[in-house]
């Protein structure tokens, strides 16, 4: 498995959005993919998560119960996701919204203030991107311009004046040395 992730925050937050990108990125370099989105009935300010799946091999189950990687983007998903990590795996936490550690010694702890650097670069609303970019360099699950070629695929044609905002945001964690 190249990245076994799961995503979690609330609607609106670019939960589905970020996992879209990321499974994006794996279709350009020619690995097998799933993204499975879920959230609560309401959208925007309801629970969301994704499972995404990366592999040379085809991907026996999209669901992922016990995530290799997590990224949480605030408090209640933190709670809900960070025991179920695998004991060696990676937890990526939006330390500007998560005030809370991981008291777990068996997982790699990442605490990325992604929505603050987002806001203080004059991209509020991008920490999602934020995030994927320090997962992506710390991961290598795949280069950054292929990050950025995601990136140009999925933003949508009515929204594409937020292209170079989303690519900037990608670059800022990717470069996040924290």
């Amino acid at each position: 498995m190249i990245l076994n992730l799961l995503i979690a925050g609330f609607g609106g937050q670019g939960v589905l959005f970020m996992g879209k990108a990321a499974a994006e990125t794996a279709m350009l370099t020619g690995k097998e993919v799933s993204w499975l989105p879920s959230y609560g009935p309401e959208m925007r300010g309801g629970t969301a998560n994704c499972s995404v799946c990366i592999d040379d091999k085809p991907i026996s189950c999209p669901l992922i119960t016990e995530p290799e990687t997590l990224a949480v983007l605030n408090g209640p998903s933190f709670d809900k996701f960070i025991g179920a990590v695998k004991p060696g795996g990676r937890a990526f936490i939006d330390s500007s919204l998560i005030q809370k550690k991981t008291g777990r010694a068996d997982i790699a702890a990442f605490y990325i203030p992604a929505a603050t650097l987002a806001e203080e670069a004059g991209m509020k609303g991008l920490g999602n991107i934020v995030m994927l970019g320090a997962i992506a360099k710390e991961t290598g699950f795949a280069p950054l311009e292929t990050l950025e070629e995601a990136i140009r695929a999925v933003v949508p044609a009515s929204k594409s004046a937020l292209i170079d905002a989303n690519i900037r945001a990608l670059h800022l964690g990717y470069g996040y040395g924290g």
